[in-house]
């Protein structure tokens, strides 16, 4: 139904929460690498991602070879702490991509200048940077699932 992209994830149990998430709604997963841990059965294990192999994903080596995948969604929008525009007022659609920066540093701005729009989860309390990774892309991911099946 959506791409679930993440840029450079560096927690395995964020990845492996992620992932168990994205074989739940049958989405598409994409890794962009480096990434900050090895895909092993120990990692997945302690993420609680017992089913890895029932879930669609692909690894990119990089940033380039993301952008340049025939099989990348064609419409992208990056979740990010510094938009204006929040979910509530994205329009998603079948095929749409999910992308997510890592937990240490977010997305470069290369990546934020690349992606078709930018959009936040709204936020209620300002003392607060963010959230964690997988409840972001639980969040986002479901807004985005209410719109599709409307």
């Amino acid at each position: 139904m959506i791409d679930i992209i993440l840029y450079q994830p560096e927690i395995p149990q964020n990845t492996g929460s992620i992932g168990r998430l994205c074989a739940y709604t049958s989405c598409r997963l994409n890794l962009i690498h480096p990434l900050g841990f090895t895909i092993n059965d120990k990692n997945l294990r302690r993420a609680g991602m017992d089913y890895w192999k029932e879930l669609n994903v692909i690894e990119h080596d990089s940033w380039e070879n993301f952008t340049r995948s025939p099989d990348r969604p064609k419409r992208i929008h990056l979740l990010s702490t510094h938009a204006e525009k929040s979910i509530w007022n994205a329009e998603f659609m079948k095929g749409d991509g999910l992308l997510f920066g890592n937990e240490g540093h977010g997305a470069p701005d290369f990546v934020h200048n690349w992606v078709d729009q930018r959009i936040c989860i709204p936020k209620f309390n300002n003392q607060l940077r963010s959230l964690n990774l997988a409840v972001s892309v639980g969040i986002a991911s479901y807004e985005a699932f209410r719109q599709i099946q409307a």
